[in-house]
């Protein structure tokens, strides 16, 4: 990583540095512990066991006592780190975690259209965690494998049968400890991977949604749900990681324990000369001493290596930036009227794409009802993503009453506009909070008297559970016509005076399609309505008809006006009816 990557990567230390200071510190102790013990136990077998009888066991009983209170300070330097050090990795990839999700509600359409949904979440979540043990494990690691590393040596001898019988006699308490913790701590890590799923399946909701998200601009609303769900992941990670203290700790602490009772018993062996020094020495722990580091130190490589890619990766998504923002002077759109003027206006996609649209003037007076039609891929669905800003014009403006759309903010534009696309996109809940999502604010009623002008009012009521109703992930429960109503409904709070109809009603039954144009018809009076059409039935009473070809608008007038010039709109009515 560069400089300036390595500069980052530690600032996010910084919120949290006195508990990274105490998490060193405690892991310094912890290895001076497993370093200091061994040491005593040294001093005994050269030199107290040489003393008088009665003199000898009283200075090893209270040497056995401060090696007793060093394994309880080990064990809750151990508990410390294993705790308090993982919560502060934890919390900064919530950090993290918030950072990037942030970041993802502020780019444009176009990085989401070369984006595949399932990375996106990926770099949100393993590659997070990834980052996490390294921030917690990376230098805590380094400092206690140096410590232990270049602290021990290692001392094998040939192991004395009544001192392993003493060793062993322990095991068995020890093994009952470590299932006991065991079990709870991979239920709770169960649990961890519950609610990490729950984080993705709502990233998932979101990012899927990301054209309603900010056809409404409720970028800040999606935020607060977000938080809502990582905030509960930490609580989840709290548990498993108090149960992973306890576990390791107690590991630890039963690990030392064995060596000090031994070396306590051995002692007092050779005191009364019933084995030899050498046996003693055998169980001291320089062996652990000298090999825990290096298994540190190996699993720490791999572990540098997943955390610096899953960071590199993190940083790969924060380095773009959003291609649509707010210009510096950009005012808050109030009161729109909806007269929508296009001068000059063309656009491509990428630099090196082909033109979609060229010098497209077009007029749109407020409260305008205007159908576009044409073959796929003329650009209607385009032309109306550049209204509402989810892609910049490359060359001419957009006015909306007189002034250029740039100088608004993307948030209150769009506040202004409303859409109502063919492939609509409900979020997982209830009926009520899909409504509502047109206007956060909205009360009951007023989502009641929008769900009624949608013509979505007597289906709802027919549901399990009314307007509470959980119509599952993107609605799946409801049919294609109701879905369509609650976009309307949606919209309908909404109640902005510019709407964008993009092929609403063109993959519903003749029997949905009826009901949901009059929801259309109803919506659409008396406001600036822009209509891409498939089926030609559903435009006759548009006041203006666009014909787009790869040249640009070819034709305009009335259905009737169409059809008598026999041109364009006449050969796709006449060979979608088959009256030609």
């Amino acid at each position: 990583m560069k400089k300036h990557e390595w500069k980052k990567f530690l600032s996010y230390y910084k919120p949290y540095k006195k508990i990274f200071a105490a998490d060193m510190l405690f892991a310094c102790m912890g290895a001076a512990v497993t370093l200091i013990i061994p040491l005593i136990i040294r001093y005994i077998t050269s030199d107290v066991i040489y003393r008088d009888s009665s003199q000898s066991l009283h200075r090893i009983l209270v040497l056995t006592g401060i090696m007793a209170l060093l394994v309880l300070l080990e064990c809750y330097c151990n508990y410390f780190i294993a705790y308090y050090g993982h919560m502060m990795g934890a919390k900064m990839e919530y950090n993290m975690r918030n950072e990037i999700f942030a970041h993802y509600q502020k780019l444009s359409f176009s990085f989401f259209d070369n984006q595949k949904v399932g990375q996106l979440m990926s770099r949100v979540t393993n590659d997070l965690f990834d980052i996490s043990e390294l921030f917690h494990h990376g230098p805590e690691d380094m400092v206690i494998s140096i410590i232990k590393l270049f602290g021990s040596f290692a001392i094998l001898l040939s192991i004395n049968w009544r001192l392993a019988l003493v060793a062993f006699a322990i095991v068995p308490v020890m093994l009952i400890y470590a299932f006991y913790f065991n079990v709870r701590m991979k239920r709770a890590f169960v649990k961890n991977r519950a609610r990490i799923a729950d984080i993705n399946a709502q990233i998932e909701d979101n990012l899927s949604g990301i054209r309603v998200v900010k056809s409404f601009a409720n970028e800040e609303i999606e935020m607060d749900k977000f938080k809502a769900g990582n905030d509960r992941f930490v609580e989840s990670k709290k548990e498993s990681y108090k149960y992973m203290g306890l576990y390791h700790s107690g590991l630890g602490a039963f690990t030392t324990l064995i060596s000090v009772i031994v070396i306590a018993a051995g002692a007092a062996f050779i005191t009364f000369q019933m084995i030899s020094i050498t046996d003693l020495i055998t169980f001291l722990l320089y062996i652990n001493n000298f090999t825990e580091p290096i298994k540190k130190l190996i699993n720490f490589t791999e572990q540098f290596q997943n955390g610096a890619s899953g960071y590199t990766r993190f940083l790969e998504i924060l380095k773009i930036n959003p291609d649509i923002t707010d210009s510096p002077d950009a005012k808050e759109l109030i009161n729109a009227k909806g007269d929508i003027i296009f001068e000059n206006v063309s656009f491509r996609y990428e630099d090196d794409s082909e033109t979609v649209l060229s010098n497209l003037n077009l007029h749109v007076k407020e409260g305008e009802y205007v159908a576009l039609v044409g073959t796929s891929g003329v650009g209607k669905s385009t032309l109306c993503s550049l209204i509402p800003r989810f892609y910049d014009v490359t060359k001419g403006q957009i006015l909306m009453d007189g002034t250029d759309i740039r100088k608004f903010t993307l948030k209150s534009l769009r506040n202004n506009i409303g859409i109502v696309q063919q492939d609509i996109y409900l979020f997982t809940g209830s009926v009520m909070d899909n409504i509502r999502y047109g206007c956060p604010s909205a009360t009951d009623a007023q989502i009641v008297a929008a769900a009624q002008n949608a013509n979505a009012h007597e289906f709802i009521m027919n549901l399990p559970e009314g307007y509470d109703t959980n119509i599952g992930q993107r609605g799946i429960k409801l049919s294609g016509g109701q879905k369509q109503r609650l976009s309307i409904a949606r919209v309908f709070l909404k109640n902005p005076p510019v709407l964008i109809f993009d092929e609403a009603t063109s993959a519903l039954d003749n029997e949905s399609e009826k009901v949901v144009q009059e929801s259309l018809e109803k919506l659409a009076r008396n406001r600036t309505t822009f209509v891409i059409a498939h089926r030609l039935s559903t435009i006759r009473n548009a006041q203006k008809i666009l014909v787009l070809t790869e040249k640009g608008i070819s034709e305009s007038g009335t259905h009737e006006e169409l059809l008598a010039k026999n041109g364009i709109y006449a050969d796709l009515y006449h060979m979608q009816f088959k009256t030609k």
